[in-house]
């Protein structure tokens, strides 16, 4: 377990952040990349004595303090529009790509064991699938003793980049879901048996309290947790299990700078090997920051990270963004802040 006072990560649950001297750096944001940024935070802090003093608050959380200016960097796995960043006088770069994942708390079944279609998940989330042993879900999984058991579905209660990832993939294969839930860091659920929990971790919590539930988590959550998840068909029509190798799939074939504020969508990618609910995480900042030593100390950070820190992202499962992708946001997008 990462020894959390000691590199000065501040978990932020409550909005409440650590004690720290002047160099320290300033975050808040998302709770999908909050197990890489604390162990970032870690080895970063050994090496040069500087913090990172991050709240995992969620995206929508991020977004309005480093609006409000009260942190230097701001993150977001819901990718803040072109038109946005250029009004707000900011700068966004992806820093760290990963995977959304349904978990669910069923007895007797082996994580990856069960199968689902992303048609099929979105029923499950709209409520229109409410029993574990419904005929759907059964024809999915032939021979499985699938349990007479109600369905609860886990879902975020706050804003989350983490939400925007799953109902952007929801939207992409199921019309229904686009007509009547549609994508975005905060929806309306439409399933009469839900509960709400804050952040990666609270939906991690609910689920493996909840005997029958589902949710979706950011797959490092998983594997800390020893969460059950579903395989999920890919556009290719292959079942696939979340893991690096399957997000780095579904990025190989990503055009970063094809959008405005390099906010790329990798959900339902095509590969037989691609994980269809994988995304990235993205940094925000201002391009005249207020305190310049701290912004350059957060350009620091990253350009530390980026280049030292690819084994500790794969040991979480993340994907490191390659070296010719981090080449150009040190000369496309770091070279626009003014420090």
């Amino acid at each position: 377990m990462l020894n959390l006072k000691s590199c000065l990560v501040a978990l932020g649950l409550g909005a409440v952040a650590l004690v720290s001297h002047a160099a320290d750096i300033t975050g808040a944001g998302a709770t999908f990349p909050y197990p890489i940024y604390a162990k970032w935070a870690e080895a970063y802090k050994k090496e040069t004595d500087v913090g990172l003093n991050y709240q995992s608050i969620g995206s929508s959380g991020g977004i309005r303090q480093i609006r409000a200016k009260t942190v230097t960097l701001g993150a977001t796995d819901a990718p803040v529009k072109g038109e946005d960043l250029d009004k707000d006088g900011m700068v966004q770069f992806p820093a760290i790509i990963g995977g959304t994942v349904p978990v669910v708390n069923l007895d007797g079944f082996k994580p990856g064991e069960l199968r689902i279609t992303g048609a099929v998940l979105a029923e499950v989330f709209m409520g229109t699938i409410t029993q574990w042993n419904d005929a759907k879900l059964a024809a999915l999984n032939p021979g499985k003793n699938l349990p007479n058991q109600a369905i609860t579905v886990v879902h975020r209660a706050d804003g989350s980049g983490t939400t925007f990832n799953f109902t952007d993939y929801l939207t992409a294969v199921s019309k229904d879901w686009a007509d009547k839930v549609g994508k975005g860091a905060a929806v309306k659920w439409p399933a009469a048996s839900s509960v709400g929990g804050k952040g990666n971790e609270g939906v991690a919590a609910n689920v493996n309290r909840v005997k029958g539930a589902v949710g979706y988590v950011e797959y490092a959550y998983v594997k800390k947790n020893n969460m059950n998840f579903l395989q999920l068909q890919n556009a290719d029509g292959k079942y696939v299990s979340p893991d690096d190798l399957t997000f780095a799939a579904a990025a190989a074939g990503a055009d970063w700078f094809s959008v405005p504020g390099m906010g790329v969508s990798m959900v339902n990618a095509k590969g037989a090997n691609s994980w269809p609910i994988s995304t990235a995480s993205f940094i925000l900042m201002y391009k005249e920051p207020v305190d310049k030593v701290a912004s350059k100390a957060v350009i620091a950070f990253f350009d530390w990270s980026f280049k030292n820190g690819k084994k500790m992202a794969e040991e979480l499962d993340y994907v490191p963004l390659p070296d010719a992708l981090t080449q150009q946001i040190r000369q496309r997008v770091w070279s626009q802040i003014k420090n």
